[in-house]
């Protein structure tokens, strides 16, 4: 069976605007920007179990973000 790292990323304060793209950078899973739009444009992330191509899809807590090989993480 695969499996799964799952990171979990506080946001700060509840009226917090916060992108896909920001999510992954904050949780570390790429160095910049210009990656994460990369990795989203790819089609290997997914936003509670679709694949998400908006790179400034707002996220909200709750919302799971899965990469595909890689880490998932919650919004809490």
């Amino acid at each position: 069976m695969k499996q799964t790292n799952r990171l979990q990323i506080q946001l700060e304060n509840e009226g917090e605007a916060i992108n896909l793209t920001q999510v992954l950078k904050r949780a570390g899973c790429v160095m910049s920007g210009g990656e994460g739009k990369a990795l989203i444009a790819s089609g290997l992330v997914r936003v509670n179990g679709e694949v998400e191509l908006r790179k400034r899809r707002q996220m909200s807590r709750g919302d799971v973000v899965a990469i595909e090989d890689g880490p998932t993480i919650e919004l809490t």
